[in-house]
């Protein structure tokens, strides 16, 4: 079967524009003159691009699906935001849902609170614990009677990896940060093989609307109260349910050395001979975030002072990631402070590029250390919708880091011109998982439009303006810059591809830059299948 792709323009994410592009039997046949390819595939289906853009299927190199289908089935804030919002959602939630002895969920954004700290007495469910994620995952909100379930008062030791939040006369007071998530997540309920399935399913189809063929996910294991989803994945990918080109990323028990390696292997071998599905990555958390100042910094934090977390010890980290390197691994390290991005670079040393090793958020980045991504051929994972002016950044972010520091933020422009190879994604549920929104704020650094945040102040004065990137170099990097970190075959529109492509309604390059973010997918093809009808 023959299918003409016509009526719009291509990008092929390689070699510029095309005109329009030949499928035979889910493979990309040809792509070039209109008229030509007509001849070559005489009584062919045709798809009308209807004067829009025919871009490769996105991949998005750094997600949580599994985690954020089970959130949406959960009492979900993330498309909300105030306190008042927050409080009548969670009410509605837990009316609703009288036979559930846990309220949990997540998607509160910090911005919302003063401090960026909500409290465990604005959740007042006296006889029903609650645990609520925050928008970052990087913290969860409980109210009384979780502590109390869980144990923890005033008492109780940080752990190494996190912070118990509390009040004057130190009585935790309702935000555990990091690692003491655990404290009360590991005791929330844990999800049914049968949720876990739907989740994925509800996922994958939440991506194909917005392009997305394919995706790495950023934990594979159990981190924050989370369950492996390994399983899960390995049931849909041998039963043919999972049609998106997935990589997973094992995650790396910050707990433990060494004597989890064999573990790794085994579950990498678990998932061999699977068509759309290989555990082949290995997630290193390093630090956490600055908005709780866990990222790990070079120099204090301005006003509370502190230098962050970092969660594998430096000399630890490179003798644990040449070892993974030495097994074939690739590697794929979470860092947001600066000397997050020292430690990772420095453990990189000598690895192999072969591995296609790649750090992802890249908030801070130290001037001096810009050149070594490409010097060491490791791939810089960009999220662009965080580098924007939104109350997180300008509130909670810019005052604990000062300048210099805070200039030296997102710095793509930087990376760029000293020739790093970059691939993106959203870190959806944290952010949008739509990477035309993403692609929008790496051209503009601001916020689209329509965002939760467009209404913020500053959300329209561009954020380090001299780090935007063009248009093509951004898709680019949500195309074949992240299959190329996922070994995916797709990702490029030419001769010999998977058919993974999208039809967007509009050509963005020939709209105002400002207007980016108002693009859509119109139809989703996976091998030439259309998966999303809009």
């Amino acid at each position: 079967m023959h299918t003409l792709f016509r009526g719009g323009r291509v990008f092929t994410a390689k070699t510029g524009f095309a005109e329009a592009v030949l499928v035979r039997d889910g493979v990309i046949a040809a792509v070039g003159d209109e008229r030509e390819l007509v001849r070559l595939a005489p009584g062919h289906e045709t798809v009308d691009l209807e004067g829009g853009l025919l871009v490769p299927g996105f991949t998005d190199a750094h997600i949580h699906p599994v985690q954020a289908g089970l959130e949406r089935a959960k009492c979900d804030l993330s498309e909300i935001y105030g306190l008042d919002a927050y409080l009548a959602k969670i009410a509605d939630y837990a009316a609703k849902n009288l036979e559930k002895e846990w309220i949990d969920g997540g998607g509160w954004d910090m911005s919302a609170f003063p401090g960026g700290l909500p409290h465990r007495d604005q959740l007042a469910f006296a006889d029903r614990p609650v645990y609520l994620i925050q928008r970052d995952h990087h913290a969860a909100w409980v109210n009384a009677r979780a502590l109390e379930l869980a144990g923890v008062t005033a008492a109780t030791p940080d752990p190494a990896d996190g912070r118990i939040e509390r009040d004057a006369d130190g009585t935790p007071s309702g935000v555990l940060h990091e690692g003491a998530m655990d404290l009360v997540g590991l005791l929330t309920p844990r999800p049914a093989a049968q949720e876990l399935d739907r989740a994925l399913a509800e996922a994958e189809r939440h991506l194909f609307s917005l392009g997305i063929t394919g995706w790495q996910d950023a934990i594979v294991g159990s981190y924050a109260g989370s369950v492996d989803q390994l399983p899960t994945y390995v049931s849909a990918a041998g039963s043919g349910r999972l049609r998106a080109r997935v990589v997973g990323a094992l995650w790396w028990d910050r707990t433990r050395g060494l004597e989890q390696l064999d573990d790794l292997a085994a579950r990498r071998a678990s998932a061999e001979g699977l068509d759309r599905f290989r555990a082949t990555s290995v997630k290193i958390m390093q630090d956490g975030i600055t908005e709780n100042f866990t990222a790990a910094t070079l120099e204090p934090y301005c006003l509370c002072g502190g230098t962050g977390l970092s969660y594998v010890d430096p000399a630890k980290l490179r003798t644990y990631v040449a070892e993974l390197d030495r097994l074939g691994f690739q590697v794929h390290v979470h860092a947001i402070g600066e000397r997050a991005v020292r430690e990772a670079l420095d453990s990189l040393e000598g690895t192999s590029p072969a591995n296609r090793h790649h750090i992802a958020h890249l908030q801070i980045i130290e001037p001096s250390d810009v050149p070594r991504f490409a010097a060491l051929g490791v791939t810089a994972n960009l999220q662009p919708l965080w580098a924007t002016h939104h109350a997180q950044m300008d509130e909670l972010t810019l005052p604990f880091l000062g300048e210099p520091r805070s200039s030296w933020q997102y710095p793509f422009a930087d990376l760029l011109a000293h020739g790093t190879r970059f691939c993106a994604g959203s870190d959806w549920p944290v952010s949008s998982a739509d990477p035309l929104q993403g692609v929008h704020v790496a051209v503009n650094r601001t916020e689209p439009g329509g965002s939760v945040h467009a209404g913020y102040p500053t959300a329209q004065t561009p954020f380090l303006p001299g780090q935007r990137l063009d248009l093509a170099t951004a898709l680019t990097a949500y195309t074949a810059g992240s299959a190329w970190i996922n070994r995916s075959p797709a990702g490029v529109i030419e001769p010999g591809r998977p058919a993974d492509l999208v039809v967007l309604d509009r050509d963005p390059f020939e709209l105002p830059e400002r207007d980016i973010w108002t693009t859509r997918a119109r139809m989703t093809f996976v091998d030439g299948v259309a998966v999303h009808e809009g």
